[in-house]
């Protein structure tokens, strides 16, 4: 034993150098690559209708539906519009977004540098026009993505402790903040190159979870894993120093091909907290399967030279047999 200590210690140098030459050269290769789509040429085009609107007056309203016939359904007539403006809801929805947002210089840097990631990855996205506004916080549709036009409900994102949030559930106001919005917008990409699995495994849908949130390691590198999970760093902190008795869990209890649709329910939707039937359960955080499917993921692509556009149209099963995939213990 004290031969092979004293061979470790003389070859240590060597070892160093041996495990710092592939960190050094992949991150030389990061490096390079977000130094290519930092040159990626876009035009980003933001309207603040939110604060346009609560500075127009009754005779402003017929110019500001020209200008954005989206957001005025034809049915309801302008005096609907105009009782809006003296609304006092939504005249303190205005102010508190104001209070928040400012000018929205650092989420429009943000969002800058998420279009020039997604056209690096996927040149034949057109960015889209972005309309800031505020919605009566409905917060499931706070974002909304279409070929041309990113809406976003700037009432959404005010903090979790926000007075306006007070009979939301603690586990989805925790979502309600403007750190979560460059995310939420990731997401709402993803969904539109993502397909829905056919196959109704356990394994399939935590994949597929898994992918959403690989992208988001792409095309956010500089937010943290907690943001792009919508976990608070405690929940973060939670399931990565749980991550192998949760990976035991579901092999052992032979849940990863049932098509049970509990599961979803269990660990995957947004809930709470996830569903062991154990008395941790309260402990944890939510959608715990699409943790997991994410480090399935991400040892997948550590492992294999496979494209982002590759990845997405891989099954599951093959993904996780190539990742040789080991929880952290």
């Amino acid at each position: 034993m004290k031969r092979l200590f004293k061979y470790f210690t003389k070859q240590a140098p060597l070892c160093m150098v041996l495990w710092i030459f592939p960190f050094f050269f992949s991150c030389k290769k990061i490096d390079k690559t977000e130094q290519e789509i930092a040159k990626v040429p876009i035009e980003l085009h933001i309207s603040r209708f939110d604060r346009e609107f609560a500075h127009t007056t009754p005779e402003g309203i017929p110019q500001l539906k020209k200008k954005y016939p989206y957001l005025f359904p034809e049915q309801f007539p302008d005096s609907i519009w105009e009782a809006k403006l003296s609304d006092t809801l939504q005249i303190e929805l205005s102010e508190e977004v104001e209070k928040t947002f400012g000018d929205f210089e650092e989420e429009a840097g943000e969002l800058e540098s998420l279009f020039q990631h997604i056209k690096y990855y996927f040149p034949e996205f057109e960015v889209p026009k972005v309309v800031t506004l505020t919605s009566d916080v409905r917060y499931e549709d706070r974002i909304i993505l279409t070929d041309t036009l990113l809406l976003i409900g700037l009432d959404n994102y005010l903090g979790p402790d926000h007075r306006f949030y007070g009979g939301i559930q603690r586990y989805i106001s925790t979502g309600l903040d403007k750190q979560f919005l460059v995310s939420d917008v990731a997401s709402a990409f993803s969904k539109r190159v993502l397909t829905y699995p056919r196959n109704r495994t356990f394994l399939s849908r935590m994949v597929h979870y898994g992918k959403e949130l690989y992208i988001k390691d792409r095309l956010l590198p500089n937010i943290t894993d907690a943001q792009k999970i919508g976990y608070t760093q405690e929940e973060m902190d939670w399931a990565i120093a749980n991550e192998e008795e949760m990976w035991k869990y579901f092999v052992e209890r032979d849940l990863l091909y049932s098509t049970d649709s509990q599961l979803d329910r269990k660990f995957l939707d947004p809930a709470p907290f996830s569903k062991f039937g154990l008395e941790l359960d309260n402990e944890s955080p939510g959608r715990l399967g699409r943790f997991v499917g994410w480090q399935i993921v991400r040892a997948f692509m550590g492992k294999n030279e496979v494209g982002l556009r590759q990845l997405l149209d891989m099954p599951a099963d093959e993904i996780l047999k190539e990742s040789n995939y080991k929880p952290r213990k």
